[in-house]
């Protein structure tokens, strides 16, 4: 009997770990879509598409080339800023970045848009809500603080498989 009420009391703690959890995301991911048209408005940023997971995005410059992959590497330059105007990373020289490691918002945006290493780049300016950036923990070594939204403009150079 004893082992039962024990059982018993176990999963209720984890049933209710995993509603506050999901409570939590939905909450932030709310949060985060407030945050990310506040800016919109306040900026006059117009023309942005909104994903189901979320991202907003803008094609700025198309490529008649292929289309990445998440499993691709990419060559890109790119600025990357917080809402309130930081700029946290720029890379103006390009640089070879491997999709499966990156964010989960550029994931979701480079393959939107196609290179092929004789045009012109292709750019795309990605809102990208916390939950597809750098999460609850922050990038690493702190550049950006947990739940932040974060705004690029990445220039889609080249692509490898």
């Amino acid at each position: 009997m004893k082992r039962i009420l024990l059982l018993s009391g176990l999963l209720i703690i984890l049933f209710s770990a995993c509603k506050k959890q999901t409570f939590n995301d939905t909450r932030q991911a709310t949060i985060d879509n407030l945050k990310i048209l506040a800016y919109i408005k306040a900026n006059n940023i117009d023309s942005l598409t909104k994903t189901p997971s979320g991202l907003y995005y803008r094609i700025i410059t198309t490529n008649p080339g292929a289309h990445p992959t998440v499993t691709d590497t990419v060559q890109v330059a790119y600025i990357g800023k917080m809402l309130n105007g930081t700029v946290f990373d720029t890379e103006t020289n390009p640089i070879i970045v491997g999709m499966p490691g990156a964010i989960k918002g550029w994931q979701i945006g480079l393959p939107m848009i196609g290179a092929d290493h004789i045009n012109k780049a292709a750019r795309i300016r990605l809102i990208i809500p916390s939950a597809l950036a750098y999460a609850d923990t922050g990038s690493t070594g702190g550049s950006v603080p947990p739940n932040q939204v974060v705004d690029y403009t990445i220039d889609l150079l080249g692509f490898y498989q």
